[in-house]
């Protein structure tokens, strides 16, 4: 992971690592906190992911698509990775703290096929705006749920 080609954003969320990864390592629950918008549905997939696991989402950017995504990091309530045919990454980090879970969330592109590629395309800001999104409306979510 090259320090120049990720793009994290954290937030604590008043509730507990489990809890969070409860609802990130269900792909059925993932376009009720995309912030990007492009993330519109699951399309196949286990109901609890895995490493290893694979998953179909619908997704929008400009026109529908589908996309094929594979678990390539995980370590339960702590640390949950996917990337696509791209190969580039969204990672969660959780982390204990007195109040809740810190969650970082990182687009990690320098794993993609063509980090260049996704640079002059201008992913990496988009991506800051929609992780910053996400997390609002993860943190939203799960503190609802947890009451």
């Amino acid at each position: 992971m090259a320090a120049d080609q990720v793009v994290s954003r954290t937030v604590v969320i008043n509730a507990p690592p489990e809890r969070v990864f409860e609802v990130l390592a269900n792909p059925y629950e993932h376009a009720n906190f995309d912030g990007s918008g492009s993330v519109r549905g699951q399309l196949h997939g286990p109901r609890r992911l895995e490493l290893g696991a694979k998953f179909g989402m619908r997704m929008r950017i400009l026109l529908p698509y589908r996309i094929e995504n594979e678990v390539v990091e995980f370590e339960p309530d702590r640390l949950i990775a996917w990337r696509h045919t791209g190969h580039h990454r969204w990672r969660y980090r959780l982390e204990p703290t007195g109040d809740g879970t810190r969650v970082t969330e990182t687009f990690d592109w320098g794993t993609a096929r063509s980090p260049k590629a996704l640079e002059l395309l201008g992913y990496p800001k988009r991506n800051a705006r929609s992780i910053e999104q996400t997390l609002a409306r993860l943190k939203k979510l799960v503190e609802e749920r947890t009451g």
